[in-house]
């Protein structure tokens, strides 16, 4: 086919023309209009509806959205406490229907105190080698592991070993769970991250407690649920889009310079572990013998740690207004009191035994947050966490010694001689504050921080201090 030539003119005006997009021709002038009303908009009117992309959250949206990482581990330490609320009571009270003996059920508390303060001290490397998703994971599977053995195997011997395994990996978990609350808190937020905390805590206890109550003990579906429990716990972390905190720090224990800031704390903090050790570890088992039932045994146990931390707020008031030694004299002496009256009238009526034992908490549990007060009035802000951390640490090592020295006085006299163990530990706490009120003056009312509720239970390790050191400082 002959090819057709374009006039001459028209292939000129051709040259001068634009190709935009493979489509029709477009002039410069044309294409210098686009551009420059596309650099110079014309005005927009008045009237003209606005469309927004950028609309901005609303306060409370703000606020969920910086809460939404920190919900999520706290869902996870639900399910955690709520484990272990579950299978430390549960342990004491199948092991008295095995029957048990007396030294035998001490241990488990003693070794799950030994478990707990070994792993402060060595959990932090293995969490720096494995990262704290990973570290996680293995200490709540390590949880759950344990939990189902002891409803496999059940014998004295293995159980002591199993609550040694179980402390560790609960001091390792709890150590996870509050450096990553410390390091997602903001210094606008974190009062309350550590007020939630400790409600989900407080809560969690006692739920796992009360889970007691609807079950069998004889079974094993209770160890099965705790099993459950401890693998629930793994998912909100696992899934969590969160990014890893700051590798953990090693614990340090500095007795000689403890005891220099404050004897009265660090014997304080000893001799508390030694009666709420007893009374965590063998206050059910005192509760099964003498004859009330599982669900008022787990009642028991939850009002006593309610009841005291209900307590620390009005007695820590008091302390703010006068000499906190006082304060820490007169608590040990009423928990002295009630544990004495529950001694020598063997009280067997459910309710009567609920009151007392609850009263006796109120007093109890207030006694580690006055003694702790008391020291960080004597230490520098700088010495906060190195205090606290060694006088938890000191409460640890009560923790290991109150089981034993209960159990001998059960087996010894009565199921009541748990209360004599708690009563010669607070009235020897009474006696030597009221020895070192006549040998130091008080600081200062006006030198003094704010009191600071403590955790009224064994479950927290120094990563929870970091915590309210940086709410302090906030």
């Amino acid at each position: 086919m002959a090819r057709r030539d374009c006039p001459a003119g028209s292939r000129t005006a051709d040259q001068g023309q634009h190709q935009i997009g493979g489509r029709s021709p477009v002039s410069p002038r044309l294409v210098f209009e686009l551009v420059s009303a596309s650099e110079h908009p014309p005005p927009k009117s008045p009237n003209a509806p606005v469309f927004r992309t950028d609309k901005p959250l609303q306060p409370d949206q703000t606020m969920f959205a910086s809460y939404r990482p920190i919900l999520s581990l706290l869902r996870g330490t639900a399910f955690l406490l709520a484990a272990s609320g579950l299978h430390g009571l549960l342990l004491p009270l199948r092991g008295q229907l095995e029957g048990f003996s007396t030294a035998s059920l001490g241990l488990m508390g003693t070794a799950w105190a030994g478990g707990f303060v070994t792993g402060c001290f060595f959990a932090p490397r293995l969490v720096r080698r494995a990262g704290h998703v990973r570290a996680f994971g293995a200490f709540a599977a390590s949880g759950a592991i344990v939990a189902l053995l002891t409803g496999l195997i059940i014998n004295e011997y293995v159980w002591i070993l199993l609550r040694a395994f179980t402390g560790f990996t609960m001091a390792g978990a709890f150590m996870v769970i509050e450096s990553w609350l410390n390091e997602k808190a903001t210094n606008e937020n974190r009062g309350t991250v550590f007020g939630l905390y400790m409600m989900v805590t407080y809560a969690s206890i006692m739920g796992g407690q009360m889970i007691v109550a609807g079950g069998d003990v004889r079974s094993a579906s209770l160890f099965m649920i705790t099993g459950i429990l401890f693998c629930l716990s793994l998912i909100p972390t696992a899934v969590s889009t969160a990014s890893s905190p700051k590798p953990l720090q090693d614990v340090k224990l500095d007795v000689k310079g403890l005891y220099a800031n404050s004897p009265v704390s660090a014997i304080a903090c000893l001799l508390v572990g030694i009666a709420n050790g007893a009374w965590g570890t063998l206050g059910a088992v005192y509760g099964a013998r003498i004859g009330i039932s599982t669900a008022e045994i787990a009642l028991m146990m939850s009002l006593v740690v309610v009841a005291g931390a209900a307590m620390q707020l009005p007695a820590g008031r008091l302390s703010d207004k006068t000499d906190r030694r006082f304060v820490l004299a007169g608590a040990a002496f009423g928990a002295a009191l009630f544990a004495i009256l529950i001694f020598l009238f063997e009280p067997h009526s459910s309710v009567l035994v609920i009151v007392l034992t609850a009263a006796y908490g109120a007093f109890a549990y207030t006694l580690y947050s006055i003694a702790v007060a008391h020291a960080n009035d004597h230490a520098s802000d700088e010495d906060f966490v190195k205090v606290s951390g060694g006088l938890l640490l000191l409460y640890g090592f009560g923790t290991m010694i109150g089981p034993l020295l209960a159990a001998a006085l059960m087996g010894w006299f009565r199921p009541e001689g748990l209360f004599l163990a708690t009563a010669l530990a607070h009235l020897c706490l009474a006696a030597y504050t009221l020895l070192r009120i006549s040998r130091r003056a008080p600081v200062p009312i006006e030198d003094r921080d704010a009191f600071k509720t403590q955790p009224a239970d064994r479950s927290v390790t120094p990563e929870a201090l970091r915590l309210r050191k940086a709410e302090a400082d906030g």
